[in-house]
């Protein structure tokens, strides 16, 4: 899932060097933290959030696949 996130958001973005995924496990759940540069932070999210809510469909989607909670947070 970690590198899916990676692959779509550097995708999207201008700086795909700034672009850093971090997975924390916790007992029920994978929490991934998105992270890109601040000039890039409206295009991860889009208007009215439209694409933050499409790549957490995305991946969570894949991880129904592998029978796993997924929960992305797009961080500053």
């Amino acid at each position: 899932m970690k590198e899916l996130l990676e692959i779509i958001a550097k995708a999207l973005v201008d700086q795909p060097d700034a672009v850093s995924v971090s997975e924390k496990e916790g007992e029920q759940s994978v929490t991934l933290e998105l992270r890109v540069a601040d000039s890039d932070m409206g295009k991860v999210i889009g208007k009215q959030g439209r694409i933050a809510k499409s790549i957490r469909t995305v991946v969570k989607a894949a991880a129904n696949r592998e029978n796993k909670k997924v929960v992305v947070e797009i961080v500053q």
